[in-house]
């Protein structure tokens, strides 16, 4: 064991893992040979996916700036992956210095980097949690040291629910933190979609890694949205969200939805 207390036998170097893959495709470092063979295979299969990532990095930020703008002083951001600058906490306390952040992920290689990261960081933190047990992660002490869930907090499921099969019950999951925020929280979304072009190529490369890529249409994406009022334009293609310059190529070919939600009552 290491003196951070993480065991490098944990890493899971044998399959790609999502996280990893989409630090490659983005540019990053922290990858494995194994990772960055898949990320080739699927860009191969799916030639903007590289575009399609960075957009949706790009929602995830203006959708941030959106949610403290309106605000919002704490975020709960699940699934985080590897850090990629600017990170969630650099975007909000940009716009907000007192922003608090819990991000939670299941890969103990993002732990590693995050702790790393966040170390000088009083308001800020990182927990290995699974969205699959949502309570737990609610119920994490180290979770409950940032948030307070008697006040507004956003929470981020940006890029992960596609990783949840039917079986793995994603609505239950999102309503079990729904129930966790009081009025005034925000719920932002992303979820990739074969609505605009034919992914099964795309989602067998995914069958070999730790997770399955479940592709859903908009519709049932919009479902993981009960109990939260959409805010304009609604549940877009990530380019479409509240564009702050023109749109980049391939962008009707994006296949990804977003969307931010607000708790009313």
């Amino acid at each position: 064991m290491r003196q951070d207390g993480f065991r490098p036998e944990e890493i899971d170097t044998s399959r790609p893992h999502p996280a990893r893959i989409y630090d490659y495709l983005l540019g990053g470092k922290d990858n494995y040979e194994v990772d960055q063979r898949a990320g080739d295979e699927l860009a191969e299969a799916a030639p903007e996916v590289r575009i399609g990532l960075q957009a949706n990095r790009a929602f995830l930020q203006r959708a941030v700036r959106y949610v403290v703008g309106h605000g919002v002083r704490q975020i709960l951001d699940i699934g985080t992956g590897l850090p990629t600058s600017p990170n969630v906490h650099e975007v909000a306390q940009e716009v907000a210095p007192d922003v608090r952040v819990a991000y939670v992920d299941n890969d103990p290689i993002v732990k590693v980097h995050g702790d790393a990261l966040l170390s000088r960081f009083g308001t800020t933190g990182i927990v290995l949690g699974d969205v699959r047990d949502p309570q737990a992660i609610l119920d994490d002490p180290e979770v409950r040291e940032i948030i307070d869930f008697g006040q507004p907090v956003a929470v981020l499921l940006v890029a992960l629910l596609h990783f949840l099969t039917e079986a793995e019950k994603p609505e239950d999951v999102v309503a079990t933190l729904r129930e966790a925020l009081p009025a005034g929280s925000y719920l932002v979304l992303s979820h990739a979609t074969g609505d605009f072009a034919d992914r099964t190529d795309a989602q067998a490369i995914y069958c070999r890694a730790t997770a399955t890529l479940n592709l859903r249409a908009r519709a049932e994406i919009e479902r993981f949205f009960a109990g939260f009022e959409l805010v304009e334009p609604g549940l877009a293609q990530v380019p479409f969200w509240r564009p702050d310059g023109p749109p980049p190529p391939r962008s009707e070919e994006i296949g990804f939805y977003g969307g931010v939600a607000r708790k009313t009552a």
